[in-house]
């Protein structure tokens, strides 16, 4: 299939989902909501945890603000890109994945493209709201140094989420009923980058930077803007490399999803 015909089929796909849910309103704005009060919750935990204390791993309640704020675009921009892989076990267990693999395009991008949950875009908004918030109170110039490092940090982090879903979604091709393990990865990676990485303990820290790469998600960068190191291993410069993170990550999601695939017989075999 030629390229301009492969993006027409998926720009299909994809308004064709978008229209269904815009199509239904009221579920629409109340799925919007839920997902803004997820956000609202999670930020709730730190802030009842700064009314007990000035600072949180080396950082005070504005700069953990913005560790939240980048870890929380970041994850809903990749749960609206590739979250939909959590419907993979549904696909095997009932054999609809042959379809997918009948047509001539690539599996993983059009089980990505399967649908749109436009409901998601509500954790970005908080994601944002706290971020302009607290953005002033930080001491932070947003000159284009900011702004360059806040883009990397956001196409990374983005990235990185992604990879994680494709390799939890690559995983469900081994295990059985193994959705709620796997989602360690993702939401676990996403809880895990809500916080300072200095708050865990050295072995945490290490697989939160250097195995599921959380830390390059929101952590590392805030520490770049501030121009201050975090603990043993954590030097600030590692903000800048969350895209080549990212690109070590898909590496090894792709290699898993193509084992998957391979390992994968079909429904009636």
């Amino acid at each position: 299939m030629a390229e301009g015909s492969t993006v027409a089929a998926y720009r299909a796909v994809l308004g064709s989902r978008v229209r269904a849910q815009l199509s239904y309103r009221t579920s629409f704005v109340a799925d919007l909501l839920s997902n803004l009060g997820i956000g609202i919750s999670e930020f709730a935990t730190i802030y009842v945890v700064f009314s007990r204390t000035n600072t949180l791993g080396g950082l005070d309640v504005w700069q953990a603000s913005l560790v939240f704020a980048l870890a929380n675009v970041a994850f809903a921009a990749a749960d609206l890109l590739a979250g939909h892989l959590d419907n993979l076990p549904t696909h095997l267990r009932s054999g609809t994945l042959d379809a997918f693999l009948l047509r001539p395009l690539p599996v993983l991008a059009q089980l990505a493209t399967s649908d749109v949950s436009l409901r998601r875009i509500g954790r970005v908004l908080v994601g944002v709201v706290v971020l302009c918030v607290a953005w002033p109170h930080t001491g932070i110039a947003l000159d284009l140094r900011a702004v360059a490092l806040l883009a990397t940090a956001v196409v990374g982090g983005t990235a990185i989420f992604s990879a994680l879903f494709v390799i939890a979604g690559a995983c469900q091709f081994w295990l059985l009923d193994g959705k709620e393990a796997v989602n360690s990865l993702t939401y676990g990676g996403s809880n895990a980058a809500q916080y300072p990485a200095s708050l865990y303990g050295t072995p945490l820290r290490w697989l939160f930077c250097y195995v599921v790469p959380a830390a390059f998600v929101a952590y590392l960068p805030v520490l770049a803007l501030l121009r201050s190191d975090g603990p043993a291993g954590l030097p600030a410069g590692l903000g800048w490399f969350s895209p080549v993170a990212a690109a070590a990550l898909w590496s090894v999601a792709l290699l898993l999803w193509r084992q998957g695939i391979r390992h994968y017989t079909g429904s009636g075999s």
